[in-house]
């Protein structure tokens, strides 16, 4: 196995470029996001970004503020007991950025679709409301018929809609604790680090910790991102601070 310990710099500068989609994957606003990688973004001047982010946080905020997102496709938006994303909300209202609205469960789902290769995800969320009639990247098209469009279940003749499945070139994930090779644990809330880690391209994980391969071993139970799938670890502790 290949030590996968590298400095938060040379991460971003060797995994991130502009004009790349860009998915981070952590729990609500004051959970468990990669907070530091998004601020070493800004710092090396990303921009045109399309982002993934199931629950947007104060990294695309700030990346929002900064100017750097052209697109965004959400499941979730503001900073909870922060109150509004004002700095995603101007760079919407000011056209600078695109907003695709979709749900907290639709996101992992079409995650899913893209790890395991699927063409599409059968949906049965988000259909019947605007979340399927309104599409940002056609705001002319109402009601939108091309953001989840009609399919019919060939065992049934049911009548549902499709989600596209989404592939990240490269998610950024904070994980508690990982080891050199990028195995890696997740305490407290996993939101869509799970099914993110398996659909992007490329994958760097932002530990709290680093920690022996044993620990890894004595508890197989909890390693849900193996070292497989993962191409870097940067060691930052309170890297999801604030």
């Amino acid at each position: 196995m290949r030590n996968k310990l590298i400095s938060m710099q040379e991460a971003v500068a060797k995994y991130t470029w502009d004009g790349m989609t860009y998915a981070h994957g952590g729990a609500l606003p004051v959970g468990t996001d990669s907070i530091a990688f998004g601020k070493e973004m800004l710092k090396q001047g990303r921009k045109n970004l399309n982002c993934v982010s199931n629950c947007n946080t104060q990294q695309t905020n700030l990346m929002a503020a900064a100017g750097m997102i052209s697109r965004i496709e959400v499941g979730f938006a503001g900073l909870e007991v922060y109150g509004f994303a004002n700095g995603l909300k101007r760079a919407v209202e000011t056209g600078k950025t695109v907003l695709e609205d979709y749900s907290n469960g639709s996101i992992p789902l079409r995650l899913l679709g893209g790890a395991l290769n699927w063409p599409f995800v059968p949906a049965t969320i988000n259909i019947g409301s605007d979340e399927e009639w309104c599409c940002a990247d056609r705001p002319d098209e109402y009601p939108c018929t091309t953001k989840i469009p009609k399919i019919k279940d060939p065992f049934t003749g049911r009548e549902f809609g499709a989600f596209t499945v989404l592939k990240p070139d490269l998610a950024a994930i904070h994980v508690t604790m990982a080891d050199k090779y990028g195995n890696a644990i997740m305490l407290g809330t996993e939101w869509s680090r799970y099914e993110l880690s398996r659909a992007a391209k490329k994958v760097v994980l932002q530990a709290d910790f680093i920690v022996d391969t044993d620990c890894m071993r004595q508890y197989p139970n909890l390693v849900r991102i193996p070292d497989v799938v993962v191409d870097a670890v940067v060691y930052w502790p309170m890297g999801a601070w604030p």
